[in-house]
This record gives C-alpha cells, structure tokens and sequence, in this order.
C-alpha cells in the first residue's frame, strides 16, 4: 500500500507509470535510511541529466502530506509519517476485503495435482504435488480465480499389466485383504527384480494389459480391487493433509475418448508411423517424437494426457490448465502442448507445467520399483509424536494436547515442503521440520498462539470505560509513542501482503507465501519484546492491541491458504 502510494507521487516527477515506479522502488537494508528508496539512474538518458542530479530534483518536488523525501547520492529515499498513516494501514488490514485480489477475473483454472499410483504407497515423495497443488488451489482462489482441484489418479497403464501378473504368479487374496498397499508394493518390487532374470514376464504384463483394455473380466476385476483399496489409503492421508479435491477422475475415465483424439490426430495428417507405433513427430520443436500408439496397439500416457486436456477445456470449460507435477517430466508436457499446438488449439498456450524438485529421504531418492519407499502415514506419525512430545515438555497441562499435536506435527510437514521454492530438491529431515524454533510451521503456530495468550491478558485488564474512549481518541490522532519502531515494521509488512499474494501467484510459487509468513511472525515477535502490549500505558493499548489482533488473523490466514491448521493455544 505504502509503496504504492509513493509510486503514484513520483510517477509523475519521471515520465514513468506508476507501475514502472513501483517495480523500480526498494526497501532500503536498514530502516533509518527511509521505509522506500528510489533509484534515478533509469532516467539519467530520457532526462539527460547524470542520477545525483535527478535525486536531488525529485526530493525536492516530493514533499507531500505524509511523506517526506531526501536526496542520498543518486537515490531519493522516502520517510512516511507514521502518525498519519499508522491509522488508515491499520484499518485497512483489518478489512474483511483486504489481500482480495482480482487478477484471475473470475477465469477457471484446472489445476492438476497429487495424482498418486494405484497399487502403489502414499509416500513422502507424493507430498510435493500434493502440497504444492493445493496452496495454488487457494491463492488463486484468493487471486480472483475460479480454481478446481483435479486428482489425476494413475489407474491405468502397463504398470497395472506388471501388478496383475505379480498377483498371478506370487500373491493371494488373504494376504492382499491383510495389507493391501504394502503386499501390493512388494509385488510390484518381486516384479521388476524378477524381470531383470526372466524377460518375459514384460511381454506377459503387456498382454495383461492388452487384455484390461479389451475389458477382460479377470483383469478388470483385479483392477477394480486395486482401486478401492488404494483410495481408502489414499483418503486418509488427504483428510490428515487438510485437502479436497473437486474432481477425483483418473487416466481409465479417459478410455473412451482417446480414440477421438487418434482420429483426429489422423484427420489432420499428424499420425506417422516408426517401427510398428504411431508418433507424431516434434523435430522442427528440437523434441523426439510423440509416442501415441504403442507397437501392440495399446495407449500410453501421452494419448490420455491429450484427451484429458481437451476435455478440460471443453467439458470444464478452463481457461487455464496447471500441471503440479515433478520437473523430471518436463520434457513430456513439452510434447503434450506442442502436440495440442499442431491440432490447432488456441488454448495449448494456456497451459502450464508447475515442476518441482525431487524429495530425498536421508540424501536418498525414493523408488517404488526397489521398494524405497518412505511411508507418509509414517512419517505424520512420527512427527505428531515428536510434536506432543515437545508441546508435553513446553505445556503440560495443555487441554487436547493430542489434536494440538496433530495440527503441529502434520502442519510441520506442509510448512516444511513448502517453505522451500518448488524448484529446490529436497532432503527431508524431520528433526528440523518439527523444530519450534527457526524458519518452521511450528514457529508461526507457536508466534500465533502467544498472540492469542496476550490478547486474552489484555482484555483481563481492567479498563474503565473512560479511558477505552480515550485510546479510540488517541489511535486516531496518536503521538509518536504509540507507533515505535518495531510495532512500524510490523505494520508496514502486514500492509504488503497483497504485494506478495500477486507475486505467489504470478510465479506459482507457495514458498512466496511461506516466507511472507515466517517474516510476520518474526517481525511480531520482535513487535512483542520491544513494546509493552497487554498492559501498555492509556493511549497506546488499543492501537497495540489492535495490530496483534491482525497479525493473528494474517498469520493463522497465510496458513489456511497452506493447508496448515493454526491452534489457539500450544
């Protein structure tokens, strides 16, 4: 707001707009330098005149009610007045309309996200699509975008070929009803390790699948179980995660649309045929061809992929297609979309690839092909545990200490994931997720909960009402004592929030968020330990009061639209 504010001074002064203004604006690295600085050596060639010089002009000229301006060097640096603004900052942050964006307009946006494996176990290597996915989900949303949540489930492949022959030849209906996720993952492990020895049992996987798609009953019957349990699996641990999913449509629903799109692919001349499958070639994009049909006439991922998108545009009418999935498969949606290109679709422009980094346990890469899988019911567990442990130690005659630990615990693992920019690879290390101290979920729950602890002592003490009118009559009209400087600083940053909700979204980066997040809560804490709050002098406490009731509201806010859940007490 401030920053703004400034723009629109001074665009004026420049030949610029007040958007140019604004992206060349600073924050000076130390706060008496000023609260903005402007940089003139952009328009030394326009005006012809060398930066110091510009400066100095500009100061001079921007001396408004509220604002006072200074020349250092070539950089005009920019003092508000506090005890003018601090009032409107404040009640603008308190407004239930404020951070409400309208950049989307009210266009939809698809975004898909999490798509597990069936048959395969929920591990700590899905949680970055799923995570990640659903904090754009609700920064759009805030963005003035119609967001929907697709669970693009794998249910269908080769891969279900590989789990039907595994269950053939080694397993049993006993032992899958028993433990259906682990005893399907070691089946899938004795696969490929027997694979390696014995070739054909790929050719027999095919064929398996072959005969799932010509809906061969034995095969979709074993399909069909392997579903159901993975759902019942894959259900509870997005309860625990705090995420919903508009639509839950895996790769099969697309089965019978995929020939549409062979047909048309066909129609329009862009079919070829290399050594017995079906491809269209990308050589003028620098990219192999596309693999649509294979050698023995079954699909493949690209083939549903392209219906899927269409679908998406046409039956769900997006605008907008995101696709929150690992960056070691950019190069297929590069395929995809130059694919959906040469059909002629407009709309391929609109879509996008969200990667991200791959997430390491330990320095180790996880495989469900080897069986390195780390399970995240496991690892919530865990860390819940960790968190009660602590929250015991710190708190112990806390009231539902068991569900306090389980906000923190889970929320330590969201929090953790996306504090780190998406493109970042990860070693995940619980001990440091968990911690309640440094750049962590806890650390913002915890900052949350003792706002919550000073709030209750100040309504406590006693007040008469006199003196209540008196604080009214101060905020609006406050002396220097009542705005120090840390209780600014903390002002000044709740009032850019909107600044680092566009920029979250524009990069689709939650960890925009995450860090925005950690940085109210360590500019509270400095807010509480420099200025009396709870039991600060007549004049003062209401406009302190005030400003910790709207951090809380921000902090427990920014982790809402993480997916974190922020306890009254800890």
């Amino acid at each position: 707001m401030l920053l703004k504010q400034a723009a629109t001074q001074i665009a004026p002064l420049t030949g610029l707009t007040p958007e140019e203004v604004l992206r060349l604006l600073e924050v000076p690295p130390q706060e008496e330098m000023g609260d903005a600085a402007f940089p003139c050596f952009t328009l030394a060639k326009s005006l012809r005149k060398a930066p110091v010089v510009i400066a100095g002009e500009i100061a001079v000229a921007l001396q408004t009610e509220g604002m006072d301006a200074t020349a250092a060097g070539p950089y005009v640096n920019i003092r508000f007045d506090r005890n003018v603004l601090a009032p409107q900052l404040l009640e603008e942050v308190g407004s239930e309309t404020f951070g409400k964006l309208q950049l989307g307009q009210g266009a939809r946006v698809v975004i898909d996200m999490s798509s597990p494996n069936i048959a395969k176990p929920f591990g700590i290597g899905h949680l970055r699509s799923t995570v990640i996915g659903a904090a754009l989900y609700r920064l759009y949303n805030e963005a003035g975008y119609t967001s929907i949540s697709v669970n693009h489930l794998g249910d269908w492949g080769t891969q279900f070929g590989k789990q039907i022959t595994a269950y053939k030849r080694w397993g049993n209906e006993e032992m899958l009803q028993a433990d259906p996720i682990r005893n399907s993952l070691e089946l899938y492990v004795r696969f490929h390790d027997e694979a390696e020895k014995d070739p054909s049992l790929e050719t027999e996987a095919r064929e398996w699948f072959r005969k799932l798609e010509q809906g061969d009953e034995e095969a979709k019957r074993l399909w069909t179980f392997f579903v159901n349990v993975s759902m019942q699996e894959f259900n509870r641990m997005y309860e625990r995660l705090n995420v919903d999913f508009d639509r839950t449509l895996g790769e099969s629903f697309y089965n019978d649309k995929m020939g549409a799109v062979v047909e048309e692919l066909r129609g329009k001349g862009l079919l070829e045929e290399s050594d017995g499958a079906l491809v269209v070639r990308l050589d003028e994009e620098n990219m192999p061809p596309c693999l649509i049909i294979k050698k023995d006439g079954t699909t493949i991922y690209p083939t549903r992929d392209l219906a899927t998108a269409i679908y998406r545009h046409d039956v769900m009418q997006a605008d907008k297609l995101l696709y929150v999935v690992g960056g070691e498969q950019s190069l297929h949606f590069r395929q995809v979309f130059t694919v959906l290109s040469k059909m002629e679709y407009d709309w391929a422009d609109h879509c996008e690839h969200i990667p991200f980094g791959l997430m390491r346990f330990e320095g180790r890469k996880m495989s469900t092909r080897r069986g390195k899988v780390v399970f995240l019911q496991e690892v919530l567990d865990e860390a819940v545990a960790r968190a009660l442990q602590i929250i015991q130690e710190k708190n112990p005659n806390l009231e539902q200490a068991e569900q306090v630990a389980e906000a923190v615990g889970v929320g330590a693992i969201i929090f953790g994931d996306l504090r780190n920019n998406r493109m970042n690879n990860i070693d995940f290390s619980l001990e440091d997720a968990v911690s309640f101290e440094g750049e962590t979920g806890p650390y913002v729950q915890y900052t949350h909960a003792r706002i919550q602890s000073v709030l209750a002592k100040a309504a406590n003490v006693s007040r008469d009402e006199q003196e209540m009118d008196s604080d009214t009559d101060q905020m609006n009209n406050p002396p220097v004592a009542i705005v120090g400087d840390t209780s600014w600083v903390l002002l000044k940053l709740l009032s850019d929030y909107p600044a680092y909700l566009e920029k979250a979204v524009l990069r689709n980066e939650p960890s925009v968020i995450a860090k925005y997040t950690i940085d109210v809560a360590q500019a509270f804490n400095r807010f509480y330990h420099a200025e009396r709050i709870a039991d600060a002098p007549s004049g003062v406490k209401a406009f302190r009061v005030k400003l910790a009731e709207h951090t809380a509201k921000r902090l427990a806010y920014n982790l809402s639209l993480l997916g974190v859940r922020a306890p009254e007490q800890m």
